[in-house]
């Protein structure tokens, strides 16, 4: 592969990107089967990069922007299930898939058909939150979607990693399994946690949105490799690392939060676009390395649908014991409410104090009903861990004989992956709205979470006006102060985006000074909401960003009244 064809594939999947977008289609699914037909085309170059390409330049990118929209505390909230799907059900899914192969496919071991399992066991939500947040599926499952898609992959990588080393006779760094997945999880979030400190104490000094922007850039990739040079997991590092400087944002300036935004959406957008791209481009050489090997393809590829099937399978029957037994708890309790008054008031109560005091439980207590399990069941679509996993197996053994299966692991995963997007990936949008998953009360939910948003803004800006009305600046002109009080306090109540100051330049400084401090305010006082869980982290980001186009354009209109 040379840069040129790199070049032209990422152009052609933007290009198509762009071109579904507009006919509201899926950009991941008209890629995928655009690339599978080009990769049949006579003459085509194959299209091969290292796994370490692909999981040290495209997976933490994909990864940090995830993490910064992410709140620790929902993650937090929602743990129980998020490690129920991004660990436990990477483990069965890895065993049985690994089973499934073993017993179908004659070239495969028990030990390399558990590679195999390790392979294809983490699914990409990348696919899934897109259509989830273009058809308002409810903020918990997408929550949850967006968890597990965190950690499964540090599951599913620590799982391949021991599984390599049994079958090539080399080495881990920990030979128990268990201690080195805790090593693995634990140094990689010290890791990630001291980058981002480092990096978000390094920016507080650079006062330059380019620059803060770039070394925010710099940080996932650092992550990763710092990690896996200790080996340990570069997933969780990237993570963590995302966390931190998420959880910081409010104290950055709002013109590298701004800035940050578009760089993120762009890079997101043009890596997602080349993963599916470079998926489909596989397919005809993938066959074409089967026909190779003398043998007959089709049990390869029967197996290969067999363990599709498998998978296919595994995810809706966990989903429903982990929710279906959640609903049976929920059942009890709501009959217990109903049966006695006292219990449901004291139940209420604390659940209203625990909001209140912003308290973090491990477990929500509200449960998935049975329409939005199946959803959550339907959305195992596979993607760039496992296309990185399946090209990173070795080419030889410990003693230099070549690996056993290993063109058998890379189609099978290939077909786990192609099947999985195109099944799912296709029919998921209709199974929501046939479903229709669509929460109720969501709407209703929504403008309650807006206008809550709007009232503590509105509230803390307020107060910050009174305070500065109250205690004006040393050597404020009072005629200022007192105009800029009550120009502030006009807007504050109007909700408008953006301040008119006066004509003079002593109350044009007063007024953009009142401004800064409200926007401040309101910034904290969003931020606080979200963390308590009392707003929803969706509704709380995106009037955080309304607040940085307000200080944005009150820049702007102060240096020209200036």
């Amino acid at each position: 592969m040379n840069g040129v064809q790199l070049i032209l594939v990422i152009v052609a999947a933007i290009t198509i990107t762009g071109l579904a977008r507009r006919r509201g289609l899926q950009p991941a699914l008209v890629i995928t089967v655009i690339a599978i037909a080009a990769s049949f085309v006579p003459g085509m170059p194959r299209l091969e990069l290292d796994a370490e390409i692909i999981l040290g330049v495209v997976l933490p990118p994909l990864l940090f922007t995830a993490a910064l929209e992410f709140s620790w505390r929902s993650f937090v909230r929602n743990l129980r299930p998020i490690l129920g799907l991004g660990v436990v059900l990477v483990l069965v899914t890895a065993a049985v898939a690994g089973v499934v192969a073993a017993w179908l496919v004659p070239a495969l071991t028990l030990g390399t058909a558990l590679i195999l399992g390790a392979i294809i066991a983490p699914p990409d939500a990348v696919a899934a939150v897109a259509v989830g947040r273009e058809l308002r599926l409810p903020g918990r499952l997408m929550t949850i979607l967006k968890g597990e898609s965190l950690i499964n992959d540090a599951a599913a990588l620590t799982l391949f990693t021991i599984a390599v080393a049994a079958v090539a006779g080399t080495h881990t760094f920990i030979d128990d399994a268990v201690l080195l997945f805790l090593y693995s999880a634990a140094v990689g979030v010290v890791v990630g946690v001291a980058l981002g400190l480092v990096t978000d104490r390094v920016r507080a000094m650079l006062r330059n949105a380019g620059l803060e922007t770039v070394l925010g850039l710099v940080l996932p990739f650092a992550a990763y490799l710092l990690a896996e040079q200790l080996e340990a997991s570069g997933v969780l590092a990237v993570v963590a690392a995302g966390f931190v400087i998420g959880g910081r944002s409010k104290d950055f300036h709002f013109a590298t939060r701004m800035q940050e935004r578009q760089v993120w959406g762009s890079v997101e957008v043009l890596l997602e676009a080349f993963v599916f791209a470079y998926m489909g481009l596989q397919a005809s050489f993938v066959l074409e390395e089967l026909l190779d090997d003398g043998g007959s393809p089709w049990p390869v590829v029967g197996g290969g649908l067999a363990v599709l099937a498998a998978v296919l399978l595994i995810r809706p029957l966990w989903v429903f014991v982990m929710f279906g037994r959640r609903q049976l708890s929920l059942r009890h309790l709501r009959r217990r409410m109903d049966a006695d008054a006292r219990f449901r008031e004291r139940f209420e109560a604390a659940l209203a104090q625990r909001e209140q005091r912003g308290a973090v439980t491990f477990a929500d207590w509200r449960g998935l009903d049975l329409r939005q399990s199946a959803v959550l069941s339907w959305t195992g679509m596979r993607g760039v861990v496992t296309l990185a996993a399946a090209a990173g197996v070795p080419q030889t053994l410990a003693d230099g004989t070549p690996f056993p299966a290993r063109t058998e692991i890379q189609a099978i995963a290939l077909i786990v992956a192609l099947g999985t997007l195109l099944l799912q990936g296709a029919t998921l949008p209709w199974l929501i709205r046939r479903l229709g998953v669509e929460d109720p009360e969501e709407e209703r939910r929504l403008a309650q979470q807006v206008e809550r948003a709007v009232a503590v803004q509105r509230d803390a800006a307020l107060v910050v006006v009174q305070r500065f009305g109250e205690d004006p600046p040393t050597g404020a002109d009072p005629g200022s102060v007192d105009r800029a009080t009550r120009i502030a306090r006009r807007q504050v109540e109007a909700a408008s985006t953006a301040p008119d100051p006066e004509q003079h330049d002593a109350a044009t400084r007063v007024l953009v000074d009142l401004r800064r401090r409200t926007l401040a305010a309101q910034r904290s006082a969003l931020q606080r909401e979200m963390a308590s869980g009392a707003l929803d982290d969706e509704v709380g980001r995106d009037h955080l960003e309304q607040l940085d186009h307000q200080e944005a354009a009150l820049e702007a209109r102060a240096q020209n009244r200036l």
